[in-house]
């Protein structure tokens, strides 16, 4: 174990952006696009190389949905472990203290795990001169999503990796994106139902599904499919009035699928009522958050003031986050 490195030399930080999914994360795996993007909120992981001790340890100083930490501990472990076997990393001769901290609200549907994953590999590379790329880094943290997602799709962390507004997709097993250029930022309120769901059941419960309908099941896919094609065109156009109508539409199916929640409902249904040009769950869904489209400062706290007032925790963000470089290939 190196022992004359300074203090700074021997600590290092990295950050992952959180997100939001606009349409089409939970069939990702079924080879349907998705379009997401990422909000300007972050985790923060700063990484620091012990002189004595063995493994990690963490001091998680996350804000958080309450128990939300609590419930996700146990992934949260299988998830650095991975990681760190994945990086080739021997902790037995050189132990590291994690802590994380950053803007961006621990809980379901904004990418909370995958920014925690993004942001301790880019530490993790500065501090142990790992010297990864950023297509090398978004491999890292997809393999520390699956502690969380059982089998994780990639979109998460390669959104919390790159930044911007990307459609993702997965095609013969490759997985790709490209970027979705905003002529100017848009202004969303993100609510959370206070319930955490678990997303690594979600695909046996798709799957059960698809086996007891089949043909409904790939006629829903489709409608998604063209909702997503549809509301890539609509973004690059900056017609907002599709975008959320095309929002509205893609709640009421994941409705129909069990995927929202009573809460979330009552979310979105309030967010249009007060002017919102759309609103549905985003992430995996059952729980975790919605997302409201709310152009304009004024509009984004009319919403974001009245979920407020009903004790929703609540973020005011916006998407067109600027990209963290220029890349637009196939990501793992």
């Amino acid at each position: 174990m190196t022992t004359d490195k300074t203090t700074a030399e021997k600590t290092a930080a990295g950050k992952g952006f959180g997100k939001t999914i606009l349409i089409g994360d939970q069939f990702v795996l079924w080879e349907i696009p998705a379009i997401l993007a990422a909000i300007p909120f972050e985790t923060e992981c700063r990484v620091e190389r012990l002189d004595s001790g063995s493994g990690w340890i963490l001091d998680d100083r996350r804000v958080e949905v309450p128990g939300y930490k609590k419930a996700k501990e146990h992934d949260c472990e299988v998830s650095f472990n991975r990681m760190v076997e994945v990086m080739g990393l021997d902790l037995k001769k050189t132990p590291i203290k994690i802590e994380a901290a950053g803007d961006l609200l621990a809980g379901s549907g904004v990418g909370a795990s995958a920014a925690i994953c993004v942001s301790f590999a880019r530490a993790c590379s500065k501090v142990f001169d790992l010297n990864m790329n950023i297509k090398e880094i978004n491999r890292v943290a997809w393999e520390g999503e699956f502690g969380y997602h059982g089998l994780p799709s990639g979109l998460d962390n390669t959104v919390s990796t790159y930044g911007g507004v990307i459609k993702y997709w997965i095609k013969d097993g490759v997985k790709q994106f490209e970027r979705i250029n905003l002529a100017n930022p848009i202004e969303i309120v993100l609510g959370n139902s206070g319930v955490t769901s678990n997303t690594a059941s979600l695909k046996g419960f798709l799957e059960a599904q698809e086996k007891e309908n089949p043909a409904l099941f790939n006629a829903r896919l489709d409608t998604i499919r063209g909702q997503v094609a549809e509301l890539g065109e609509a973004l690059t156009a900056g017609d907002l009035e599709t975008t959320g109508r095309l929002l509205n539409e893609n709640h009421e199916i994941l409705i129909e699928m069990g995927l929202s929640h009573e809460k979330l409902i009552e979310l979105c249904q309030l967010a249009n009522s007060l002017g919102a040009l759309g609103a549905k769950v985003t992430g995996g869904g059952r729980g975790g958050y919605m997302v409201a489209l709310t152009p304009g400062k004024d509009l984004q706290e009319k919403v974001a003031s009245a979920f407020e007032e009903r004790g929703v925790p609540t973020i005011r963000a916006y998407i067109g986050v600027p990209p963290t470089d220029n890349t637009q290939y196939e990501v793992v």
